[in-house]
């Protein structure tokens, strides 16, 4: 009888090239990122995991909850779903990034003043958020505000002191230009 041999099928070579690691290089929070990641790790697991970076949360992994928010290049996207190899040679931005020392940033100390962190788990999305409208937009009307954080969910302030914050934060940028 003979012996049979296996063939690999088409897709096994793939799935052995997607454990090789790839290299990575980018700026984070203003400093240089060299590391090897795999292909199919996602950003969001790279920052937690990897660098230790634990402000940006992971909470329903399908990029529709905004806790999860970090900038590429000033703009918010959702971690969850971005792979670590798309940020090559990109700036990324996460809450641990935003203040500076010990210091919060005007967005961050107006959440802490209007009351708009009740739990915290969307805090650092919202917030990533806000720098990027309060960035390209100073002086958004309520309805760009809510625009801007449409893509983040709360389930426990209710926006209002959210709003807020925001506006205050506007105002108080506004005053330092």
């Amino acid at each position: 009888m003979k012996k049979r041999t296996s063939r690999k099928s088409p897709g096994s070579k793939r799935l052995q090239n997607a454990e090789q690691l790839w290299p990575l290089r980018f700026t984070l929070n203003g400093r240089k990122v060299q590391a090897r990641v795999k292909p199919t790790q996602t950003l969001l697991d790279f920052v937690r995991l990897e660098l230790e970076l634990t402000g940006t949360k992971g909470a329903c992994l399908e990029g529709e909850c905004g806790s999860c928010y970090v900038l590429v290049d000033g703009r918010p996207m959702n971690s969850c779903l971005v792979l670590a190899p798309q940020v090559q040679d990109r700036k990324v931005l996460t809450i641990e990034g935003v203040s500076r020392g010990d210091k919060p940033d005007v967005i961050q100390q107006k959440f802490i003043e209007c009351g708009a962190v009740q739990c915290g788990y969307c805090t650092p999305g919202l917030i990533m958020a806000a720098e990027a409208l309060l960035a390209r937009n100073p002086r958004p009307t309520r309805e760009e505000f809510l625009a801007g954080l449409e893509g983040n969910i709360c389930r426990c302030t209710g926006y209002n002191t959210i709003l807020r914050a925001l506006q205050e934060a506007a105002d108080a940028m506004g005053m330092k230009r």
